[in-house]
C-alpha cells in the first residue's frame, strides 16, 4: 500500500509496537529504495503526505495538524519526538549505563551473582590447580524488584492561544520538556548508584576526603578503589566540579585549550567529569560505565494521544517511566 493512500486514525496507538512501527508495518520503508522518498520513514512519508513542515523558518503553525482527522493522529507522535529529541540532547546516561533492559510491564527483578571471595577476580589464591573443579559464581534474581518511575509533563495550553504559532518554537518548548525528563531521570541513576536499589548490600561504598578541601590525593585515593573495576566517570555538582578542575593538577596545558575551545572538561585520571545537580554537593560519584549500572525501561515515552487528537491540547500529558539496578556494588564509589 502506498503512503499516500494509508487511513489513519488513533488505533495505530494502541498497536503493541507504537505508533510509528504500526505505519511502518503498512507502509515498509524497504519499498521505497532508490526513491525520492529514501530516507524518510512512515511517519515522515505522512508529514509529506500533508505538507506539514515541522522545522526551519518556513514550518507551519501548530493548526495544520488539525486541518482534518488524520492530519491530526500525526500530532501526538509530532510531540512524542520533540520530547524524545530534547531527551537525547540532555541525556548523559550512555556514560553511565552499562546495560539498557525494555520491558512491557513495571515488574522486573534484575541479576546479581555470588563469588566465593577466596575465587573472587584480584584475590591472591585464585589459581585452579589441575583437576580441582572450576569455582561456581551464583546468578539468580535480586530480591527487590526494580523501582520503576514515572517522568513527564502536563501540556496544559488552549489551543486557541497557540494555534498560529509555529512548529519550530513548540518544537523547541518540547524539547526542553524533554530535556527536563532527562535530567530527572539521571537524579534517579545517582541515587542508585550512592544509595543502592533497594536490595542489601548495594550501597555504594564510601571514601573520605583528607582534609576539609578537595586534594589531588583524594581523587588518587578515590582512583585507587576501584579494584577490579576501572573509573571512567565522574559525577559532580557545579561546586564539586568547579573544585576539581581547580586542582594544580588539573591546570594541563593541553587540557585548557581543549576546554576553552570546545568547553570539553578536564578528565581527572582519565575519567569523564559530568557536572550535573543530580550529584550531592561536596561528593564525588565515581563508577566503572561498564559495569556499575542497569537501566529499566518501561516502554517509550507515552503521550495522552487520545487527548490530542480529540482535545488538541486541552490538558494532555507526556511521560516516560524507568528504573535503575545495581550490577556491580563496587563499580561505583562516593567520596565525600
Amino acid at each position: 500500500m502506498a503512503y499516500d493512500n494509508l487511513q489513519l486514525d488513533k488505533g495505530l496507538y494502541s498497536a503493541q509496537k507504537g505508533f510509528t512501527q504500526a505505519l511502518e508495518h503498512a507502509d515498509p520503508s524497504a519499498n521505497y529504495r532508490g526513491t525520492a522518498l529514501e530516507g524518510l520513514d512512515a511517519y515522515e512519508r505522512q508529514l509529506k503526505r500533508y505538507g506539514i513542515r515541522v522545522s526551519g523558518a518556513g514550518s507551519d503553525r501548530i493548526e495544520k495538524f488539525f486541518q482534518n482527522s488524520a492530519t491530526a493522529t500525526l500530532f501526538p507522535e509530532y510531540i512524542a519526538r520533540a520530547v524524545r529529541q530534547g531527551m537525547e540532547r540532555a541525556d548523559v546516561l550512555p556514560s553511565i549505563v552499562a546495560a539498557t533492559t525494555v520491558v512491557e510491564g513495571c515488574d522486573y527483578r534484575s541479576l546479581t551473582n555470588y563469588t566465593d571471595p577466596a575465587q573472587a577476580p584480584g584475590a591472591v589464591n585464585n589459581h585452579i590447580s589441575q583437576g580441582d573443579p572450576l569455582p561456581p559464581t551464583m546468578l539468580k534474581a535480586k530480591d527487590t524488584l526494580v523501582a520503576m518511575k514515572k517522568h513527564g509533563r502536563k501540556i496544559d495550553i488552549p489551543y486557541e492561544a497557540v494555534r498560529f504559532h509555529r512548529l519550530d518554537l513548540f518544537t523547541v518548548m518540547l524539547r526542553q520538556l524533554g530535556s527536563e525528563i532527562a535530567r530527572a531521570f539521571l537524579a534517579d541513576a545517582v541515587g542508585v548508584l550512592i544509595n543502592g536499589d533497594g536490595n542489601t548490600g548495594t550501597a555504594a561504598p564510601t571514601v573520605s576526603k583528607g582534609g576539609s578541601a578537595l586534594a589531588y590525593a583524594d581523587l588518587l585515593t578515590l582512583w585507587n578503589k576501584f579494584d577490579p573495576f576501572s573509573m571512567t566517570t565522574i559525577i559532580a555538582a557545579s561546586d564539586t566540579a568547579q573544585a576539581v578542575l581547580n586542582l594544580p593538577e588539573m591546570r594541563d596545558g593541553c587540557a585548557g585549550l581543549d576546554f576553552h575551545g570546545t568547553g570539553k572538561l578536564v578528565t581527572p585520571l582519565g575519567a569523564e567529569l559530568i557536572k550535573s545537580a543530580a550529584a550531592p554537593a561536596g561528593k564525588l560519584v565515581a563508577l566503572d560505565k561498564n559495569c556499575a549500572l542497569e537501566l529499566v525501561k518501561a516502554g517509550d515515552i507515552v503521550t495522552d494521544y487520545s487527548k490530542l487528537i480529540d482535545c488538541q491540547l486541552e490538558a494532555a500529558g507526556v511521560s516516560a517511566t524507568a528504573g535503575f539496578a545495581k550490577i556491580f556494588t563496587g563499580a561505583a564509589v562516593v567520596l565525600q
